[in-house]
């Protein structure tokens, strides 16, 4: 049995930018074999709920009302971390093209729903940490990762 980190928006709790979620079945039903330890770290890094969409722009992350709120995407992804190092998870499910879980591909910072390379903060410290990262269109490869 893994314990999997995972973007507490998939697993249905209204924790998004705009206080709604993604719930994702397919990432739930891994609840049988798995745990599954939900995480938000723009909430655990003191942002509220609904807030401002924010993008990473350079090397700062940004709302679309010009607010730097780097400091609390740190934060968060710093506390994740610490959440998945204390749980013993090795392995994580994050939200695609977010600022903080995307994996490969993020929101470019024009606020244009364009998307270039790239990973979210929390993506980032989590594979520098050596912790898996998987989005939800990933589910799939998560079976051979866990040995399945």
């Amino acid at each position: 049995m893994a314990k999997i980190i995972v973007s507490a928006c998939l697993m249905g709790c209204d924790c998004r930018y705009k206080g709604d979620n993604c719930k994702c079945e397919e990432l739930l039903a891994l609840a049988k074999e798995h745990t599954l330890i939900p995480v938000c770290p723009e909430q655990l890094g003191g942002l509220a709920t609904p807030r401002n969409p924010a993008e990473i722009c350079g090397d700062k992350v940004i709302s679309n009302a010009g607010k730097d709120v780097t400091t609390e995407y740190t934060k968060g992804a710093q506390t994740a971390l610490y959440i998945a190092k204390t749980a013993g998870a090795d392995v994580a499910v994050l939200k695609a093209n977010s600022p903080s879980c995307g994996k490969g591909i993020i929101y470019d910072g024009t606020f244009t729903g364009s998307k270039t390379a790239g990973d979210g903060v929390t993506a980032r410290l989590f594979s520098e940490s050596g912790i898996r990262v998987f989005t939800e269109n990933e589910i799939d490869a998560l079976p051979s990762f866990l040995g399945e």
